[in-house]
């Protein structure tokens, strides 16, 4: 299951492509500019998030080998 920063990250990169594509229809180049910074940052916000969340199921699956 996707957590918080993958979820946020997501929406920002849909958003982000939204604004980009209005730009390049519009002929506004400062939203396209501005829809393609929000979408390079919530690939990075998801791409941290999906490592967090690796990072923990990889301490759980650790954890649970210790155990036994």
């Amino acid at each position: 299951m996707k957590n918080a920063d993958e979820r946020k990250g997501r929406m920002r990169d849909v958003k982000g492509r939204m604004k980009e594509a209005a730009g390049i229809v519009t002929g506004n180049s400062d939203l396209e500019k501005e829809g393609a910074d929000d979408r390079r940052t919530g690939q990075t916000e998801e791409a941290l998030g999906r490592a967090r969340r690796r990072m923990g199921e990889a301490v759980v699956d650790l954890g649970e080998k210790i155990k036994r």
